[in-house]
């Protein structure tokens, strides 16, 4: 039972005096119904307010019982503006003589993880280049350009519209890293500017939800490969990932689907050729996006050529959309293989409450660094650094990673980095 006088929370009124609680006490607030976390010592009553926080209620909802100070610094820009809103939630303190980290954690390795936190800030490397941003963006208008252009000279023959296909596949894919980046924050200094932006890119260049985008993807980084918290390794109707997951539906004879054949239906199935074309679109509001629209005008145009003679056809529509899922089909693959490398060889358990350092660690893995591995991976052949400080600007990775690194070989955390190649094959493996 904590210690001293009224508690505030969800009320929104201060405390009249400071409660201290142990950390045999907090750990008993891990409830859908009863969520508190420690912030930098301090405990706050996150109940209520979970279903406002704009990064979705599930990824807060993870981190309740345990010291979130690591999630929090890693998902906020802004840390000091997000304290209005913690504000009326505090509660009280951790007890003297109760240590700053939950579980027996090393202490001495979370603190010096924080101050290569501080290091990396220190050496602005929280800082984004608008010139590297503004030519990516670029170059993926440059792509959708050129498409309209080919079109243009050459009509929509046969050969011409495979070309398009190649060009529409790798200017999706890049948005789709380009999206990631606004996503994480990682861009502008304000909160608000990433939102826009990443609204734009993803719902206008990728026809898809931010919203349902965010409500994933920041529980897979608070939580990497941890079943029950991470949706990427939640696909037990598909696949069972890791070691202990296929024992323990063995024994329970859940038979949704072969599983000792899924590395051969792995191709075949919906993850990874149709992961986009169905998964994407059936999961979150369609929005038609610039891709689509361009190719409504790109074959609206055809009629106009003297050898796009299969292209004349009152089925436009079906033309169109038929060309976009090939397009999609062709970019499942590009965003699965590269997504997946640096997961699904990786550990995949149930929780065990790491520190952050070591939690990501034992979930990722680096793949050799090269410009084309750079530019084809949208820069997640760093994802270790990536996970760690995930709104650090990507092009910043290569300078964090010799600390990372570092610290990894202090401690004895492996750090893994492998060859592309036998990423790919790791995934099979």
């Amino acid at each position: 039972m904590g210690k001293g006088g009224e508690q505030g929370g969800d009320s929104g009124e201060p405390a009249a005096q400071i409660r201290f609680y142990t950390w045999e006490e907090i750990q008993k607030h891990n409830l859908r119904t009863d969520k508190w976390l420690v912030i930098e010592r301090k405990v706050y009553n996150v109940t209520k307010w979970a279903n406002r926080h704009p990064g979705g209620q599930r990824v807060i909802s993870h981190c309740a019982g345990e010291d979130a100070t690591d999630a929090f610094q890693a998902f906020h820009i802004n840390p000091t503006l997000v304290q209005k809103f913690l504000k009326p939630l505090l509660i009280g303190e951790l007890a003297p003589g109760e240590p700053s980290h939950d579980r027996d954690k090393n202490s001495q390795l979370v603190e010096d993880f924080r101050t290569l936190r501080k290091t990396a800030e220190d050496m602005n490397l929280f800082r984004a280049s608008p010139l590297f941003f503004s030519f990516y963006l670029g170059h993926i208008i440059a792509m959708e350009v050129l498409a309209w252009l080919m079109v243009s000279y050459f009509g929509t023959g046969w050969i011409t519209t495979l070309i398009l296909a190649c060009i529409l596949t790798t200017s999706q894919a890049q948005a789709g890293w380009l999206q990631h980046d606004f996503g994480h924050l990682s861009v502008f200094k304000k909160s608000s500017w990433n939102h826009i932006v990443h609204k734009f890119v993803i719902g206008h260049l990728k026809g898809a939800s931010a919203n349902w985008w965010n409500h994933r993807h920041f529980q897979h980084h608070a939580k990497p490969n941890i079943f029950q918290k991470d949706p990427d390794v939640n696909m037990l109707h598909i696949f069972v990932l890791g070691d202990t997951q296929p024992v323990e539906y063995g024994k329970k004879k859940l038979k949704y689907l072969p599983y000792n054949h899924q590395h051969e239906y792995f191709f075949l199935s919906e993850y990874p050729p149709f992961s986009l074309p169905f998964s994407w679109n059936a999961t979150c509001p369609f929005q038609p996006s610039l891709q689509f629209l361009v190719n409504i005008h790109l074959t609206s145009a055809a009629p106009c050529k003297p050898h796009s003679n299969y292209l004349v056809s009152p089925h436009l529509v079906e033309i169109v959309m038929v060309f976009s899922w090939f397009c999609r089909f062709l970019e499942s693959h590009w965003f699965v293989w590269v997504t997946q490398m640096n997961h699904i060889p990786m550990e995949i358990d149930s929780e065990k409450h790491r520190d952050w350092l070591s939690s990501q660690m034992a979930a990722t893995c680096n793949i050799e660094q090269s410009f084309f591995k750079d530019w084809f991976t949208g820069h997640l052949n760093f994802q270790i650094e990536h996970h760690l400080f995930p709104t650090m600007p990507r092009h910043n990775f290569w300078k964090v990673k010799p600390l990372v690194k570092s610290l990894c070989a202090k401690y004895g955390v492996q750090y893994e980095e492998k060859p592309l190649g036998k990423a790919f094959v790791d995934i099979v493996g």
